[in-house]
This record gives structure tokens, sequence and C-alpha cells, in this order.
């Protein structure tokens, strides 16, 4: 009885000192972790006191309204898209990298969208992809766009105007649009382009110009049929001069 003791106290003994080496031996490594390939359906990229700094996701896991990050709510109303959504030292969502591309019933549909947000706002700059293929024809589009955002934007306000304005959009549309019209005019929603460089919708490439209100200015650009023109545009969009001048 006392040998069985014995070996049971050594025998425990051991295995305690077994366990606290492998223990050891495995958390003390140090330095970057090499791995051939790996598979993921998303990374969280997060500072030392949790706060997340960079998701990078695919479709099913992207965050759509039904989870917090950083204990903010994400936006419900965005489709879901494989990519990247970029965060600053705050927590709050300032960016993103997005893509798709799939067939349709009679073509294609593809795009990219990289886009940098004013602080606690929306989207500032943005870098766009649109290819649309519809039988035997196809539309694509690229630009770098900059656009002027309301200086009293905040995303938990918009969210929470957004949700309203949905509402009273199912009761009385008319209603909807004025009350956007207000918070417009207090500088919390709203937005418009004032600059896009690249190849539009209409095939033309170039430099378009837009004024405070989203209405074009100035178009420097060349057509589909290789004629480079220069236009300018009235205050309700309707071109007022033109270079070189339109020929009868």
């Amino acid at each position: 009885m006392n040998r069985e003791l014995v070996f049971l106290r050594i025998f425990a003994v051991a295995t305690v000192i077994g366990i606290t080496f492998i223990s050891l031996t495995a958390f003390k490594k140090s330095g970057n972790q090499k791995f051939s390939e790996i598979d993921v359906e998303r990374i969280n990229i997060v500072e030392k006191d949790g706060t997340v700094k960079m998701v990078i996701t695919n479709v099913d896991r992207f965050p759509n309204g039904t989870s917090k990050i950083n204990n903010r709510p994400t936006n419900a109303d965005r489709k879901k898209r494989s990519g990247m959504l970029f965060f600053n030292e705050e927590g709050i969502e300032c960016g993103g990298f997005i893509y798709d591309g799939r067939k349709t019933e009679n073509g294609h549909s593809a795009g990219l969208s990289l886009t940098y947000d004013q602080y606690d706002g929306d989207q500032v700059m943005q870098l766009l992809t649109q290819d649309i293929g519809k039988g035997d024809k196809r539309s694509v589009s690229s630009t770098l766009a900059f656009n002027d955002r309301p200086d009293k934007e905040s995303q938990l306000k918009t969210m929470e105007i957004m949700q309203e304005l949905e509402v009273l959009r199912k009761k009385d549309p008319k209603a909807m649009e004025e009350k956007y019209k207000e918070y417009e005019a207090q500088g919390i929603l709203g937005g418009v382009p004032r600059v896009m460089l690249g190849k539009s919708r209409s095939q033309n490439n170039g430099l378009f110009l837009f004024d405070d209100k989203g209405m074009p200015k100035a178009m420097f650009y060349v057509d589909k049929e290789n004629n480079a023109k220069l236009d300018f545009y009235d205050e309700t969009g309707n071109v007022m001069a033109s270079f070189p001048e339109k020929k009868n």
C-alpha cells in the first residue's frame, strides 16, 4: 500500500511538472508565426485594448446591423459584400473596400468600391468601378469622386433619422420628402459630388466639376467619338458655353 501511494504521488508530481513545462514552452514562443496557407471567414484586426481597427470578411460574416463593433451598431441597410471595413482610434467606421461580380439572367454585374469617410460621417472620397452587361451590350464606368458631406453629420444620428424616414415613407411619402429637406437644411443629412475624374456612364472620359448643390458646372472630357470637349453649365444644368463651339 505504501509503495502504491509513493508511486501515485510521484506520478502526480511528474504530471504537473510535464503540463507546466508544455504550457510554458507553448506560450513562451514569440515572433511571427508562418503559415503556408490559411482559410478563414473573417479576421478582426484589434489594438491591445480590444478596439477593432479593421475587419476582413467574407459575405456571410459581413456586419450589417445584427451585431455591434466597438460597442456601436453596424449599418443595417448596407448590402453584404466581401471586403474590408476600417475603423479609427475611437472605434468609428471610417471607410472600406468591397467588391463583387456575378452572372445575371441576361448578362453580368460587377463592381468595386474603395471609400474614405469624413470623421463620424459618410464617404468624402470614393474609387468606384461598375461593370454591367445586358445581352450584347456592356457598360463600364470607373471614377475617382470627391464629395461634400454635411458639417453636423453623425453616423448614429443618421441611422436614427433613416429609420424615422423609412417609417414615414410607408405612411406618407410626400411628408417623408419634406422631413428629409428639413434635416438637409439643418446640415444633418445630404451630401453631393463635387469632383469626378474618370469614365462616366455615358462613356465620356474626363474631369467633371459640380457646385455645392451637386449640379454640373464644368466638364473637360473626350467623348466616345474621340472628340475633346469643354462644357460650362448654368444653375439649371443647361450648357451655356462649349469649346469648340457646337456647329448648327
